[in-house]
């Protein structure tokens, strides 16, 4: 029997976009002989669009923005109207929720399935949860360990009741050049490297336009070494690659629009600080209890010495992303990658349904 999949994609983060392009390659992606593919599109506002079965893959991003073609539902239902299957009312077998940013791959739509008691691809509630927030994630990881940058956390009420105590704080404590990032984006947006003062005042403004809290790291100078892990309770790792921006850092639009990055798959690093990078990669998938997959990424100083920089629970996943091509790099082709991923959220449902939840 086909495994019936459905697809969630979209979102209201500032990732909309990106989120497309994961879908509409995924899609393109799936043995649709051993698929049934139902597209869920969340608009920019926030609704939720059902659509039908897809009959063929599709061919464009345009055809999945379903605001005049699918029907509007209630992701607070919670019951087996939300995803049915055409009209017999059954369930989709699981979910795949290719969403980055907020208001996704935060845990928030990891929880509405938990409670949905659904199957879905990739990290639970808490790992989406810590991994979206980079100041929890940095604390975990220090509880871990791991080594990494430097770094202090504002709020912007706090900001807003003193911003010059925030600059001196940043000043004394990192110095420059540092970085300023919203505390829950990804795919750098709304970060900046700042070099003096004037600076630093500007990316914080435009960083708290983003989120109500901000991270300011430490500038590393070192060399950009990434890495994917996927499993579950045993994670395995890929091969490594390295990213090589020709600007001054790996940007939005390096990574999405201008395509001026090179991307080194494999890296040439040694065989024991391959072995470093995996043992610590490992540490932290597990640090923040993950599942399905993530994509670790890490400084390599000029010293040989590894620092962690933050785990992606939903990384870019294009064809032509980083984290697909490691595994292609490591024999695992894209399709191939899909399919393990879905399996692997079978897994994991069927291990939690055994777990008794009275006494």
């Amino acid at each position: 029997m086909k495994t019936k999949l459905g697809l969630i994609y979209g979102g209201k983060s500032a990732e909309h976009k990106v989120s497309l392009q994961t879908a509409l390659a995924v899609i393109k992606a799936l043995d649709m002989n051993k698929f049934d593919i139902y597209p869920i599109y969340i608009t920019e506002e926030g609704a939720w669009m059902r659509g039908e079965k897809l009959s063929g893959p599709a061919q464009d991003v345009k055809e999945l923005e379903l605001n005049n073609s699918g029907d509007e539902v209630s992701p607070l239902s919670f019951n087996k109207e939300l995803f049915p299957t055409e009209q017999s009312g059954e369930q989709l077998d699981v979910i795949f929720p290719l969403l980055h940013g907020p208001n996704g791959e935060d845990g928030t739509v990891q929880g509405m399935l938990e409670l949905l008691n659904l199957p879905y691809v990739g990290n639970g509630v808490l790992a989406s949860a810590a991994g979206m927030d980079k100041v929890v994630m940095k604390h975990l990881f220090a509880q871990a360990g791991l080594a990494q940058a430097e770094f202090v956390a504002f709020i912007k009420n706090d900001w807003e009741k003193d911003s010059e105590a925030a600059y001196k704080e940043v000043e004394e404590k990192l110095g420059y050049p540092c970085f300023v990032k919203p505390a829950n984006l990804g795919s750098s947006v709304g970060i900046n490297k700042c070099n003096d003062r004037a600076g630093l005042i500007n990316a914080f403004k435009e960083a708290f336009e983003f989120d109500r809290k901000i991270i300011i790291e430490e500038a590393i100078i070192g060399r950009e070494i990434e890495i994917g892990v996927i499993g579950n309770d045993e994670p395995s790792c890929s091969v490594v690659g390295e990213i090589a921006p020709k600007k001054e850092f790996y940007d939005y639009k390096a990574k999405y629009e201008d395509g001026d990055t090179d991307l080194i798959i494999p890296a040439s690093i040694s065989e024991s600080e391959y072995e470093d990078i995996k043992e610590m990669a490992i540490r932290s998938f597990k640090a923040i209890d993950g599942s399905g997959l993530v994509r670790a990424d890490f400084f390599l100083t000029n010293d040989g010495k590894f620092l962690i920089n933050e785990v992606n629970t939903m990384p870019g996943f294009t064809p032509f992303s980083m984290f697909p091509l490691l595994w292609k790099h490591a024999g695992v082709e894209y399709p191939q990658l899909i399919e393990k991923l879905v399996q692997l959220a079978i897994e994991r449902h069927e291990i939690k349904q055994q777990i008794k939840h009275t006494f």
